[in-house]
């Protein structure tokens, strides 16, 4: 898409401005446009043109999102009567520079400093400082969203934010409950994935903005180990780094709480569980307070990898990194029995092997054998992903085990029976 094909008066604006000047601008940034028509009509008419499609984002301020070969272009009609006007009414300073399309530079031509920028509000001083300034009160409260997003964009440029924002964001911090629940996890979500994301969570705890949905004091504790080395110290290649993000919200948000937030029930599910053992492993600890997979009880310890057995890695960062590494190394291994427990045989198989019929006692049963197995009381071969075994030997070996079970649990089965 050239600027030709734009009306006049077009501006690129917003984060694709800013990171062009600090230097950080992505292969393929988003790109936010201001543009003097209306902006939903102007999306169609070009996704028509140029085989891309149109989504309308907001009718009433006439804002749509055009999707072109792997681009994502937001326009929005100019507001406030000029492009200078309609700057002065976003977030912050730093995003409030304009690049108007005919005063952009041909490729390969001229610097930064030939480009004629549009800054009414002083992002330029302000980007050299690496400060983040709130434009005014009213504009932050415009959309209580911006409290949040000022923690996470100084978190995610290194900024630091100017005293006078920091107090308005503390100030307000209850309005933050006035977004809907799906935009404030959004921002959480990109800030636990931002590299210093431990920092920016613990900050927008100090400001008071998670405790309104739910989230308790004092869990900052939890975020001090999870800095961006984290991961490899404790032996997680890149691939795996997907679990940084999730230890981080499991640190600061329980499974209520996100239901608050309208999180999916997985995620809810995921981040209660490891909080849930990451307590367990705390009050389980070694007197120099290490936490330890071995120190948990056999009873305990099936549970973890049964709940965690997809999550471990998120887990395991808040352990020692040699103990995690070790871990690691086991987690890696589909046949490791612990890790990766599965019963050795499925409950059809041992209802056909042991005429039992369905019911709780079938799942003890399978309950049973699986952390025999697990701990290295059965022989045999890997499970399959039916959980059977085909080795006669190790089948023999786990009915053997089951109707061990079964004799040591007749009695219970039948208190009353008489004995001649």
């Amino acid at each position: 898409m050239a600027p030709h094909q734009l009306p006049a008066g077009t501006a690129l604006v917003g984060g694709a401005v800013r990171d062009g000047l600090l230097g950080r601008l992505r292969a393929r940034p988003d790109l936010d446009l201001v543009v003097p028509v209306d902006a939903i009509d102007l999306a169609r008419s070009l996704g028509r043109k140029l085989g891309g499609s149109c989504v309308v984002l907001d009718p009433e301020r006439s804002i749509a999102r055009l999707v072109l070969q792997g681009w994502t272009i937001d326009l929005a009609r100019c507001a406030g009567g000029d492009l200078a006007a309609d700057l002065t009414r976003r977030d912050f300073t730093a995003n409030a520079i304009a690049l108007p399309l005919e005063g952009a530079l041909p490729p390969g031509r001229g610097s930064a400093a030939d480009l004629r920028l549009i800054d009414p509000c002083g992002g330029l001083p302000d980007l050299a400082a690496r400060r983040l300034v709130a434009i005014s009160e009213a504009n932050l409260l415009d959309d209580p969203l911006r409290l949040l997003r000022g923690v996470r964009l100084a978190c995610e440029l290194a900024f630091r934010i100017a005293p006078a924002t920091w107090e308005l964001i503390g100030r307000h911090r209850q309005r933050i409950t006035t977004v809907a629940g799906e935009r404030v996890l959004a921002e959480l979500e990109r800030l636990a994935a931002a590299p210093e994301g431990h920092r920016g969570l613990g900050r927008a705890l100090e400001a008071g903005l998670l405790q309104p949905w739910g989230a308790a004091d004092g869990t900052e504790g939890r975020l001090e180990p999870l800095g961006p080395q984290r991961p490899d110290a404790c032996g997680l290649t890149p691939m795996e780094a997907w679990a940084l993000p999730l230890a981080r919200l499991a640190a600061v948000l329980d499974g209520p709480t996100l239901e608050r937030l309208r999180a999916s029930r997985r995620l809810q599910q995921r981040c209660q569980r490891l909080r849930d053992w990451h307590e367990r492993l705390q009050r389980s600890a070694s007197p120099g307070g290490l936490l330890s997979l071995e120190s948990l009880a056999e009873a305990e310890r099936l549970p973890l990898h049964r709940q965690l057995e997809a999550d471990l890695p998120a887990l395991l960062l808040q352990l020692d990194p040699g103990a995690a590494r070790a871990a690691m190394d086991r987690w890696r291994d589909p046949a490791d029995r612990l890790f990766h427990p599965r019963p050795p045989l499925d409950g059809r198989r041992l209802q056909q092997l042991l005429a039992i019929p369905p019911g709780p006692r079938l799942g003890q049963l399978i309950d049973h054998l699986t952390a025999e197995r697990a701990f290295g009381r059965l022989g045999g071969t890997a499970a399959t992903d039916t959980a059977e075994l085909t080795d006669q030997g190790a089948i023999d070996k786990a009915l053997a085990a089951a109707r061990l079970w079964l004799e040591r649990r007749e009695p219970e089965a039948n208190p009353d029976r008489r004995r001649d």
